[in-house]
């Protein structure tokens, strides 16, 4: 791959709690490896392009969440690039916008069908740290990351969470985010890659169609830093 392409769809809808870090972070590890980057933001009245490697979609509030499914229903792109197995990162609104329906605005709305999924209103507003057990299989280890929603999100046969919850809320107290094929969803902000690195990793992993434990190895010790006293933080509040 000469230059890998990552698009950040709709950052004048959906971007809020510092996820456009999720962008810097994975062309910064991309480019620490000699991996040539093009970052593209796609606003919401412009065409999401085909030929990109990985999609990134950000968190935000009920009236541009609801816009933002209409247009990327309209476009049909994001669709397609699952149907093709990029990589796809959806954060928070952009996260429950991927399954079948989400509410907003008081009422439901059509999702993008992406993930097998739904989101609905909880019973309270989900605040503050969250950590979980991640999926063994995405060989990512514990989650960390900051929530603020007040859905919740119910999870089919078809995806599996990314984490079993250890503190905070996520999708319903018992697990957090959904995974399937190459498409990771989560309530995580912080933003999610700079607490997680190694799901950056996995994201550009499969996006130049290699093993997270063939990339060559980077200097990790501020984000593990970070991870060591987020962890630390959320078990002293326990």
């Amino acid at each position: 791959m000469s230059t890998l392409r990552i698009v950040w769809l709709y950052p004048d809808l959906l971007s809020t709690y510092g996820d456009r870090g999720n962008l810097l972070v994975l062309a910064h590890r991309a480019r620490t490896r000699g991996i040539d980057v093009e970052p593209m933001q796609v606003r919401s009245d412009q065409r999401i392009p085909h030929t990109a490697d990985m999609y990134l979609i950000g968190g935000g509030e009920d009236g541009p969440q609801a816009v933002a499914a209409e247009r990327l229903l309209d476009d049909g792109a994001l669709n397609r690039a699952a149907e093709a197995g990029k990589p796809i990162l959806a954060i928070c609104a952009g996260y429950q916008l991927l399954g079948e329906s989400f509410y907003a605005n008081g009422r439901a709305y059509a999702g993008l069908n992406i993930l097998d999924l739904r989101s609905d209103r909880g019973p309270s507003r989900a605040v503050g740290e969250i950590a979980g057990d991640a999926a063994p299989q995405l060989g990512i280890g514990p989650i960390t990351g900051f929530e603020n929603h007040g859905g919740r999100t119910h999870l089919g046969e078809a995806v599996q969470p990314l984490a079993r919850v250890t503190a905070g809320v996520g999708n319903d107290g018992a697990t957090e985010g959904a995974w399937a094929g190459h498409v990771i969803g989560t309530y995580m902000h912080g933003p999610a890659l700079s607490r997680n690195p190694r799901i950056a990793d996995l994201l550009l992993a499969w996006a130049v169609g290699t093993d997270p434990a063939h990339l060559p190895p980077i200097d990790d010790t501020w984000p593990e830093r970070l991870r060591a006293e987020r962890f630390q933080a959320v078990t002293a509040a326990q």
